[in-house]
């Protein structure tokens, strides 16, 4: 692949970007230009790390001393600042980005939820070489799209380190929706520690961040509640099993800050509004590894768009964001006062905040925690965990489950069972476990389900874990409606199965049973077919599942207006399904975009042609 000419000498931000502005590259943000799509009361705070605009834009990584939650530290910085500036393209155009790796070691940028060519798409010994130390690549690629999206490094763990930024692109033609001002909310999780030290300890102890174990306090109010019995027989079936019912993220907020566009609780970053506008939110979880719940005490907001594509409007109170996703709010604030910004972390270890305000200075009071949930029956029992043989359970005394229907226990991590020989789950169909290998999977052999139509074990109508559908209105996958059938009407000629899978203990995380180092060959897709992929978790644990090149259109039960989506959230124990066309000929990324996940093996290639 033509590369530009590799640079040979460090360069200062002030070179950096006097270069940019002499060759029109990001000068907006060079010169300090408010560019045209600004508030028209020339208020810049739309998006707090600055701004570059294109179609053409130079970009430069390097690793620098900048304050992060009032510390200093050395994170990854692009332009000068951690997490990056916004980007902003406009559809139509061809975009041109001039990356310059001024760190000590390779990097990359992927252009996260992205429809380009694969040698665009920024996936190191995939679709590209990656960006060496002092060279300068040039993305150039077609935009297609519109909506809000972001980027990311692919390279190692790089985004733990604030190698990400959010990506705009600006309709060419107008848009479903109107609003007068917007802001673009960046949620990302920062440790002071050393990425590959979170991974090593990980590796050493699942449970090494979660501080908020079950205490003995926890083990009386169960008895209080569900009687002795019952109480006493669930805790030895977690010990049993080696897990823990509170293992609800694996990093928390023992090592992580939460922030929100780079910004710590505290700092309490301020968007501003004039009462009676309605302001649209660009809502993206740019984390490593938490899921958020977003909400703004006091205001309704109606999603307006999931994953950069535009949806039937649906008024809520509060959305689970996960990993990778994007979700675009629109808001009316009709009071002079202020409102907090409140995305709280799905464990309640933690929180990132901001203030949404007519002035600056203003704050309001944060919402009351709530509580850390306990994983059991929602993961085990009422979701079931289906085709497993439980004589192979060894040890374990089915008879003091009470209420567990045993015939339905989908979701369980099966590999942190000890004594469990997977040979011996006699009741799972392991023919149908298709990608073990690069060859085609025909059509299972009991049918398919009409294109459009929810899977039997999809949760599509609960939020997920921690979640009271009674206390407030929660976003929902059964709520997300395209606005629009999409061109590709075809029933699927084929289905592919996959089971979500990993061993919490010795934390590996995989695709049917098999970590990426250890397959054969990519998963293979015939071009221009319609296929159906069909996920199903097997841990329990949420696993956000990202495809690069091409939208998954998720199977929620809205026939031909299911949404597209470039980022999947699969629950523990559920079944989710999705429509794609496979149009896109190339090799492509497709794992889990929980990171310490993906770099203990949760990645596939997909193979197009």
């Amino acid at each position: 692949m033509a590369r530009s000419r590799v640079i040979t000498h460090p360069l200062s931000r002030r070179q950096i970007l006097k270069g940019g502005a002499a060759l029109g590259l990001g000068s907006a943000a060079a010169l300090g230009l408010r560019p045209s799509w600004a508030d028209p009361w020339g208020q810049t705070n739309a998006y707090a790390k600055g701004v570059e605009e294109g179609p053409e834009v130079a970009l430069a990584i390097r690793r620098e001393s900048l304050p992060i939650a009032g510390q200093q530290t050395h994170p990854i910085s692009i332009n000068g600042t951690s997490p990056g500036p916004l980007i902003r393209l406009k559809e139509g155009q061809d975009a041109v980005l001039r990356v310059t790796n001024l760190l000590d070691e390779p990097t990359s940028i992927h252009w996260h939820g992205l429809i380009l060519p694969p040698g665009m798409d920024g996936v190191p010994g995939l679709s590209f070489a990656g960006i060496a130390p002092g060279e300068t690549f040039t993305y150039r690629f077609p935009v297609r799209q519109n909506g809000t999206y972001w980027y990311h490094s692919h390279s190692g763990l790089q985004e733990q380190l604030g190698h990400a930024g959010p990506l705009v692109i600006d309709a060419a033609e107008r848009e479903p929706f109107r609003y007068d001002r917007e802001h673009v909310l960046l949620l990302t999780d920062w440790s002071f520690e050393d990425p590959m030290s979170v991974f090593r300890n990980l590796k050493t102890a699942e449970g090494y961040y979660n501080f908020q174990e079950r205490t003995i306090a926890d083990f009386f109010a169960d008895v209080r509640e569900k009687g002795f019995s019952a109480t006493a027989e669930m805790r030895s079936m977690w010990a049993k099993m080696r897990m823990s019912s509170r293992d609800i993220a694996d990093v928390t907020g023992s090592t992580y800050t939460y922030l929100l566009n780079g910004h710590s609780p505290q700092e309490n970053w301020t968007a501003l509004f004039k009462a009676g506008e309605r302001i649209r939110l660009r809502v993206i979880n740019g984390s490593a590894m938490s899921y958020f719940d977003v909400r703004i005490p006091g205001l309704k907001m109606t999603v307006v768009a999931a994953d950069g594509q535009p949806i039937q409007p649906v008024p809520i109170d509060e959305f689970r964001i996960a990993v990778a996703e994007t979700y675009d709010v629109l808001v009316m604030p009709e009071d002079d006062t202020a409102y907090t910004l409140f995305a709280e972390s799905m464990d309640r270890s933690g929180y990132a905040r901001a203030t949404l305000a007519p002035r600056e200075g203003m704050e309001a009071e944060i919402p009351e925690r709530r509580q850390i949930a306990d994983r059991g029956m929602e993961a085990m029992g009422a979701y079931g965990m289906a085709g497993m043989d439980h004589s192979g359970m060894a040890g374990m005394d089915h008879s003091g489950m009470e209420g567990m229907d045993h015939s339905n226990m989908q979701g369980m991590d099966h590999t942190s069972m000890q004594g469990m020989d997977h040979a011996n789950m006699q009741g799972m169909d392991h023919s149908s476990m298709a990608g073990m290998s690069d060859e085609r999977n025909g059509m299972k052999a009991s049918g398919m389900l009409a294109a459009g139509a929810a899977q039997p074990g999809s949760r599509y109508d609960q939020a997920g874990i921690g979640i009271d559908p009674d206390e407030r209105r929660m976003l929902v996958y059964r709520d997300l409606k395209a606005f629009t059938p999409w061109a590709d009407r075809r029933e699927p000629g084929r289905e592919l199965e996959l089971h979500l899978t990993g061993n919490m203990e010795r934390y590996m995380w995989s695709f049917d049973d098999k970590k990426f180092s250890e397959v054969t060959g990519p998963i293979h897709f015939d071009k221009d077919e319609r296929l159906r992929l069909i996920l199903i978790n097997d841990t329990m644990m949420e696993h956000p599942i990202h495809l690069h090149g091409m939208w998954m259109e998720l199977e929620n039960g809205q026939g031909e207006l299911i949404p597209r989506k470039h980022t999947l959230n699969v629950k523990p124990g559920e079944r989710v399904s999705a429509l794609i066309t496979a149009d896109a000929e190339g090799s492509w990324a497709f794992h889990c975009h929980l990171l310490y996940h993906m770099d203990a093996g949760m990645f596939r290639v997909v193979k197009v042609s």
